[in-house]
């Protein structure tokens, strides 16, 4: 019998991974998954493909996304599980989000050609693929642009927090992202919370926020490189709060030994596993 070995947040290139969902499924076999959820941001574009290659390699596929959106003017992220992929409000909110995203790459783009980069938009719609344009794509133009010699530094110099091409859209609201998933009959997730810098206050200001909402689960480890200490403290903050317990990498791209698929370790015995809500 094959271990059970969940990863429920990772990305494919439908948003601003690297790798195709195909590509992406048969890694995460490799590493030994048996349960995957692929999240890309705010689109269901590569469901489809992964939910193909997974009846080939065996994998469990839940369906996933993951929602961008803001709470007390802060940008957050929540991660949608388990729902019906033909919810027609859901839907209806992704090609909003869709729009949302596109207003903003042209923005990021109007921005980088005062600075002197021409033709940015196209460049990263190229990178793209056809995918959802993102500040990964932008960075990806400007090194074969010779702007910059890799992402850090695309993001330190023009796309990161403060930076020009830190277009800060109006996201929808934590509560009306958390309605739609639970709308469509899934279990919504805050998503990798230590990102966010809030101090422990803060955190349980949102997580009440969340829980008000309809929110369900906290991702309790997220990443490869995260301590048992944080771990811990998360698990044991997620407990307090009645919150279920979600685990995943936030895989981009191979060569990232801080995003590895599967490699994110075990949630701990005390808290109760989110997959207990549709299991």
């Amino acid at each position: 019998m094959f271990p059970i070995l969940y990863d429920l947040h990772c990305h494919s290139l439908r948003s601003d991974g690297a790798l195709s969902p195909q590509a992406l499924v048969e890694l995460a076999a490799e590493q030994g998954v048996s349960h995957l959820a692929l999240t890309d941001h705010d689109t269901l574009a590569g469901v489809a493909e992964a939910r193909q290659a997974a009846l080939t390699t065996g994998i469990d596929l839940i369906n996933g996304v993951e929602f961008s959106c803001q709470w007390q003017n802060r940008g957050i992220h929540v991660v949608g599980l388990n729902f019906d992929l033909t919810d027609s409000a859901l839907l209806a909110a992704i090609g909003r989000m869709a729009t949302i995203r596109q207003q903003r790459s042209e923005q990021i783009a109007e921005r980088l050609g005062k600075l002197g980069f021409p033709g940015c938009l196209q460049g990263a719609q190229r990178y793209a693929n056809g995918a959802v344009v993102g500040r990964p794509h932008f960075a990806q133009y400007l090194i074969e642009l010779g702007v910059v010699k890799d992402f850090n530094q695309a993001f330190k110099r023009y796309l990161g927090n403060g930076k020009a091409g830190d277009v800060r859209h109006q996201w929808p609201e934590l509560a009306e992202v958390v309605g739609w998933i639970v709308a469509a009959g899934g279990v919504a997730v805050i998503a990798h919370p230590l990102k966010y810098d809030l101090t422990r206050t803060k955190l349980v200001a949102l997580l009440s926020s969340f829980l008000e909402a309809g929110g369900k689960a906290l991702e309790v480890i997220s990443g490869s490189d995260q301590s048992p200490d944080q771990t811990r403290n998360l698990a044991a903050l997620a407990g307090k709060m009645g919150l279920y317990a979600s685990v995943g990498s936030d895989f981009h791209s191979p060569g990232m030994p801080w995003q590895m698929l599967g490699r994110t370790g075990q949630l701990p015995d005390t808290i109760a596993p989110v997959w207990q809500c549709w299991s």
